[in-house]
């Protein structure tokens, strides 16, 4: 019955904001606890990161929730501005989420990507909160896609010292996680969440389900966290690796070993698809709201 009262709130009071806020550190705690994941930081290892480990996610996790409700309220007060100016009202409060990540994990990089994609996700449920629309999937992600248009732009302009962003965009065309804040985060729509929803329907174990979305995610995402390590090639060797281990099936724990494998592998080679693990935190955020999204 509390969920369904949720469901229907077009206010902004403790509860939705606590719901909200709960949702997105919850996404956040379902994806770095899963286990196994390839070239992922899970309980088993650090994946093929040596600089953290799964307590400076937990500590991370609780650090920037904090902040959640901030932009939730942001895009309820500012409901109102032209869609286009909302991104500059929650970039304070983005940059103040990263200084309490790198405060709690003593600089360590964790969870900046998902700061970005929920802060994101946050603000346009207050936005709609604030103009009395339904909260879905399809709704945020139009929202989103509406706040960030020009977001790639900067990726073009020459920089004498160019980020990482920036050369692999002119390398390779990639636009990484502003491409998909542009795009309303069309993997996870399109993609990852009908595939998350279809597999929980068919009564496949949550955990088995979730990873499966993670290495459909591998398969199509072009994912600058490998890009970056591993260049074209590492990027193609993971996505035909998921792809070969899609078309295997992941049914039950029995098979928890073919990714046991592909972690080990993608270990060795230095490769973290951390690009797909932000997206499929947003794909387990989105599946637990009111569905408007087609099972494929």
């Amino acid at each position: 019955m509390f969920q369904q009262l949720i469901d229907q709130q077009t206010t902004l009071n403790d509860d939705v904001v606590n719901h909200y806020s709960q949702l997105a550190w919850q996404a956040m705690l379902a994806e770095v606890n899963l286990t196994p994941k390839p070239g992922l930081v899970d309980k088993y290892n650090t994946g093929a990161h040596k600089d953290m480990a799964l307590t400076d996610f937990h500590l991370s996790a609780n650090a920037i929730a904090k902040f959640f409700p901030l932009f939730l309220q942001a895009g309820h007060q500012y409901c109102q501005l032209p869609i286009s100016q909302l991104l500059g009202q929650i970039r304070g409060i983005g940059i103040d989420c990263e200084k309490a990540m790198f405060h709690a994990t003593q600089g360590v990089n964790t969870h900046k990507g998902s700061i970005f994609s929920l802060g994101l996700v946050l603000t346009a449920i207050g936005r709609l909160l604030g103009l009395q629309q339904r909260i879905t999937p399809n709704a945020i992600s139009q929202v989103i896609s509406n706040m960030c248009q020009g977001l790639t732009t900067e990726l073009q302009q020459p920089a004498e010292h160019p980020t990482a962003g920036q050369r692999l965009f002119q390398e390779y065309g990639f636009t990484g996680a502003r491409g998909e804040a542009e795009q309303g985060y069309q993997l996870v729509i399109i993609h990852a969440l009908p595939h998350y929803l279809k597999q929980l329907a068919d009564g496949k174990q949550a955990d088995i389900a979730l990873l499966d979305t993670l290495i459909l995610l591998m398969s199509l995402n072009d994912d600058t966290n490998i890009a970056n390590r591993g260049g074209i090639k590492g990027l193609c060797w993971i996505k035909q690796q998921a792809n070969r281990l899609l078309h295997q099936g992941l049914h039950d724990e029995k098979d928890l070993d073919k990714v046991q494998q592909f972690d080990h592998q993608c270990i060795e080679k230095n490769l973290s698809p951390g690009g797909s693990a932000d997206l499929l935190i947003l794909t387990w955020f989105f599946a637990r709201l009111p569905s408007d999204v087609y099972l494929a």
